[in-house]
């Protein structure tokens, strides 16, 4: 059973508490279980009073610890009720949106509609509330976010893309949803890249140029994808892997059921980096069917009109969003970046050449 949480509204008045750090404190208690992690350079300090929350996290960033340093990030994840205040929560999206939020004068909470749990983030400090031992990849999710925040106030950009990597150099894969991107990266990875991101990315720059920053989190993957690389096999049974065969290579490709594919267990340990310098952009535009594979560089001052296939807009679990994505910030960045335009037809094998090509390039 999880920790009972102590709520301290205020009886008297019935008024809710005006800013995040009243939250906090009415949630606080003994936090015994600690996480020491380095990701992307960043030390995080993950503490939680949940010991099964604890082993969750310890394993799912077990090639992530720290090295004793101060903690540039501190996130508490309290294990409990969720909290019962009342405040005025906005929905984010549509009518079956995952998330509401509120913006207080230290920070935002953002409440997970499903599960109930609340993200407290900003100067207040980094909290997630309520039944988190239940939702530890939730609890994932709002730590990889808090990193993520470190890198957009650095000057970062989030990039929808996946991205590989080598020791001297990385590549993020871009496209709009369902183009291949984690297929691409997967196979790319058959032939000795390393595993940098799944669907998101921050892409920055400093005196030596552009790099990227990493989410640590495995990627998910669709049938299709599976099936066409062996070292992914082991995630269906054998049952499944016949009844996706037998499937019209259309249907296959636009099959949506998704399975986490490790990467450890998949290709071995030691097979992710989380940051790399940035040789150059994929773009996939293209298609089933679509005839023969054409790829053709380019940069985004050329072809501004693949903007929207990386850009992608801020949601509400950072305190920079939600807003649109400024294609001129893109544009200022990466104007002049490399940029592997990839139309016609679907070849993963002639596209993962070429990227590995690239990445040799760029190193």
């Amino acid at each position: 059973m999880p920790a009972s949480l102590t709520v301290n509204a205020d009886h008297t008045t019935g008024h809710a508490p005006a800013t995040c750090a009243a939250v906090i404190a009415a949630s606080r208690m003994a936090l015994p279980y600690t996480l020491d992690l380095l990701l992307a350079g960043v030390r995080l300090a993950v503490g939680t009073n949940s010991p099964a929350l604890a082993e969750a996290l310890a394993r799912h960033y077990a090639e992530f610890a720290g090295d004793g340093g101060a903690p540039d990030v501190v996130v508490s994840a309290i294990d409990g009720n969720s909290p019962g205040f009342e405040l005025p929560f906005v929905r984010h999206g549509e009518a079956g949106a995952k998330e509401e939020y509120v913006d207080l004068p230290d920070g935002r909470i953002v409440r997970k509609r499903r599960t109930g749990l609340w993200l407290v983030f900003g100067q207040a400090g980094n909290c997630v509330l309520g039944p988190c031992a239940g939702q530890p990849q939730q609890v994932v999710n709002a730590i990889n976010a808090r990193l993520a925040d470190f890198e957009l106030c650095r000057g970062a950009r989030l990039l929808h893309a996946a991205g590989v990597a080598t020791a001297s150099a990385g590549l993020a894969i871009s496209g709009f949803a369902g183009a291949g991107k984690s297929t691409l990266a997967l196979e790319i990875m058959r032939h000795g890249a390393d595993f940098l991101t799944n669907d998101r990315a921050l892409v920055n720059a400093d005196a030596s140029g552009l790099y990227l920053t990493g989410i640590a989190r495995p990627p998910r993957v669709n049938p299709g994808t599976i099936l066409a690389n062996d070292r992914l096999h082991s995630l269906l049974s054998d049952d499944e892997r016949v009844a996706y065969a037998g499937l019209p290579s259309r249907e296959l490709w636009e099959l949506e059921r998704k399975y986490d594919a490790p990467i450890a267990a998949c290709f071995g340990p030691g097979r992710v980096r989380l940051r790399a310098r940035l040789a150059a952009l994929v773009v996939l535009a293209w298609k089933p069917d679509g005839g023969e594979m054409q790829a053709k560089w380019t940069t985004l001052s050329s072809r501004s009109d693949l903007l929207p296939a990386l850009a992608k807009d801020l949601g509400v679990l950072f305190g920079h969003g939600p807003r649109p994505a400024a294609h001129a910030d893109y544009l200022a960045l990466l104007g002049q970046c490399p940029v592997l335009a990839v139309t016609g037809g679907v070849d993963f094998s002639r596209a993962a050449a070429l990227c590995l090509d690239a990445l040799a390039q760029g190193a």
